[in-house]
């Protein structure tokens, strides 16, 4: 459908006249100026325009679904948390066996779980993504993971649509109804915008909370430096103060406190991308610093329980630990781990050209999932990197 029709049809279908139509550069919203309401003045969401559009689409189309998982109860009690993110569709799926050999409970898949964007030409039938789904869908080692491991999923950029993408992604509703076919999300998640999520496992004194943000839906555009000859070598992004900027927006930030004051022994909050670190200035909440803020006092505030983060996004992982005046003196640790298939430096490059007192180890750039393990009856847990053997990278040990 050639985009013209595609206007023409989703005004008509809104109840609009036929004169022409007004789109800023991100689509965000779109005006029609000719009205059969006298001079009144109406401003109409391209999502609203675009409802009827994907209502007739997802009529006309079967959408990809994944290779079926294995269930776990929610008395499980975790002892091995495996985590990974940037997984290419088409690039090697070795990582999966190394994965399953470590013989996890549970597996979070946190973010570029496929790059759907690649390609894209901005079609609002996300065409690219669909396929990159398909693939997936076809991926012998994926279906041979999900047999074996539980998993629970979450998106970031790249298989939410396009690179840096938050809230002003137009097409933001189609792909979250292509996200939650394929991955089979809860009623609970299909119930609302945005794809976060929270689950209990466990028993007694043995209880993990494992907390799935979304940090893409919601999120506003993030303020850029001033154009230059020379792109930034760590990233375009300035910090920004504005008050109206949010990360997760009002529902899943009223949603967190809420999940945060449930009872749990230990928590697992995951954000798709970085958290601590102050490194660099590609996307982080170091972007939206009064979020962050936010963040660590909703995190200091939560029922008294051990917490470790965990993030993805950079192509690259390490250990990170800070201690925030914002989440009262608390030590908080993070676990970044990146990429499952999609390396695109080395070690040691990436470590020379990145310092951060916060980050307490290497930066892995090869690839590699995390893990987390958890002794119960010494209350601690280890966080981890594996290599694409399997191998250990880095790891630490924290008492919670």
């Amino acid at each position: 459908m050639r985009r013209l029709s595609l206007l023409a049809l989703t005004a008509a279908a809104a109840g609009l006249s036929a004169g022409p139509v007004i789109a800023d550069q991100h689509g965000a919203h779109l005006e029609q100026p000719d009205r059969l309401h006298g001079d009144t003045h109406v401003s109409v969401s391209a999502e609203d325009l675009l409802a009827p559009y994907y209502a007739q689409l997802e009529d006309q189309v079967d959408l990809p679904v994944a290779p079926p998982n294995t269930a776990i109860a929610p008395e499980t009690v975790i002892t091995r948390l495996a985590f990974g993110s940037c997984n290419h569709q088409s690039r090697s799926q070795h990582m999966w066996a190394q994965i399953a050999a470590t013989n996890p409970e549970l597996f979070l898949f946190i973010g570029d779980n496929n790059y759907g964007d690649q390609g894209w030409d901005g079609d609002a039938a996300l065409t690219t993504l669909r396929q990159a789904y398909q693939t997936q869908a076809e991926t012998p080692e994926l279906a041979a993971f999900r047999a074996q491991v539980p998993m629970m999923i979450t998106w970031d950029d790249h298989d939410f649509g396009f690179n840096d993408g938050g809230a002003s992604f137009t097409y933001r509703h189609w792909s979250e109804t292509i996200f939650e076919t394929f991955w089979g999300a809860s009623n609970e998640v299909k119930s609302r915008p945005g794809i976060y999520e929270s689950r209990m496992f466990g028993t007694d004194d043995k209880v993990t909370q494992v907390i799935m943000l979304d940090t893409r839906f919601f999120r506003s555009d993030l303020a850029t430096m001033p154009y230059t000859l020379e792109r930034p070598p760590l990233g375009p992004y300035v910090p920004s103060e504005d008050p109206a900027k949010t990360m997760l927006g009002g529902a899943q930030w009223e949603w967190l406190e809420q999940e945060l004051a449930k009872p749990a022994d230990l928590r697992v909050v995951v954000s798709s991308i970085q958290v601590i670190t102050d490194a660099h200035d590609y996307e982080s909440w170091e972007a939206l610093p009064l979020e962050r803020a936010k963040l660590y006092g909703m995190l200091a505030a939560r029922a008294d329980s051990g917490m470790v983060l965990l993030s993805g996004d950079r192509h690259a992982g390490g250990i990170y630990s800070d201690t925030p005046e914002a989440a009262a003196g608390e030590q908080i640790w993070e676990l970044t781990s990146s990429s499952l298939n999609y390396s695109f430096s080395s070690t040691e490059r990436n470590t020379a050209r990145e310092p951060d007192p916060k980050r307490l180890t290497d930066f892995i750039s090869e690839e590699n999932f995390g893990l987390v393990e958890i002794d119960w009856d010494a209350r601690t847990f280890t966080t981890s990197l594996r290599g694409s053997e399997g191998e250990v990278r880095v790891t630490r040990t924290v008492s919670f």
